[in-house]
């Protein structure tokens, strides 16, 4: 902003002192004009001196972390920690979650069409990972004859533990909204309290002035833009999270549907 600021001051002296030199006679001496340039000139070499240097980024956020206040910007930090924690660790047992459908199920009518019969599947299906191969085998073991009755049984048992296998998808993400929400309130929080310490400024000095209240303004506006950087990026991940949810519960019901085909034609 001081750049800004520093180069809005220089455009504008150039600009108001061309002006002036256009408007000279044209009796006007050429050395003064070039007088005239020379402390523009000089003038602009200055002001580009006085600009400060670029501060490192890390340096940037130490020093608005400072003044943020470290208890309230500790608290954003603690929240965004734990939120990236459950994210990290709910995308890598997602990431683990996944299987392809389409060769597990060929591998299975492999398996059951050789004539190993349901207790071999049974055999390959523990020995796999993944939700599509849990539910896989808590349908054969309520697999006997083929019936329609039993193949009723079958579907009502992938029903069932498909909604369990969903739950173990869903877990954590509870937790991952509430620091989603936590964090803004918590900036929010530091934003009251940074404006009660710029109203009892007030009181103390008698005064209402830009110095007097600059402080507490300042503190409570680098809280609430923290906690809001906070939630953005947890809010990132959980969508992602999401995604990939879906992705699996996509699959697990069209797999589960081909399944019971699978039982079906054998």
């Amino acid at each position: 902003m001081k750049k800004l600021f520093s180069l809005l001051a220089i455009a504008g002296m150039l600009v108001f002192g061309g002006a002036n030199v256009y408007a000279q006679d044209e009796t006007t001496p050429a050395a003064e004009q070039v007088s005239q340039a020379d402390d523009n000139s000089v003038t602009a070499t200055q002001a580009s001196a006085d600009e400060p240097e670029d501060v490192p980024i890390h340096k940037a956020i130490k020093t608005k972390f400072i003044e943020g206040g470290a208890g309230f910007m500790a608290c954003v930090l603690i929240a965004l920690i734990l939120g990236l924690a459950v994210c990290i660790e709910r995308i890598i047992y997602l990431g683990l979650s996944y299987t392809n459908k389409d060769k597990l199920l060929f591998d299975l009518k492999e398996e059951l069409s050789n004539g190993k019969g349901i207790e071999d599947a049974k055999v390959y299906l523990e020995n796999k990972r993944g939700p599509l191969a849990s539910i896989f085998y808590q349908g054969l073991l309520r697999y006997t004859d083929g019936s329609k009755e039993n193949i009723a049984e079958v579907e009502n048992a992938i029903v069932s533990y498909g909604a369990v296998e969903m739950g173990k998808l869903e877990k954590g993400v509870t937790w991952i909204n509430l620091f989603i929400s936590l964090s803004p309130m918590l900036g929010f929080m530091g934003t009251v309290i940074g404006m009660i310490g710029a109203f009892d400024a007030i009181e103390q000095a008698g005064d209402i002035s830009a110095s007097v209240v600059a402080g507490g303004i300042k503190v409570a506006l680098i809280t609430t833009v923290a906690g809001l950087i906070a939630a953005m990026i947890l809010q990132v991940f959980c969508n992602l999270i999401l995604s990939m949810i879906e992705s699996l519960t996509n699959d697990m019901e069209d797999a589960s549907i081909s399944f019971v085909d699978l039982l079906i034609k054998k």
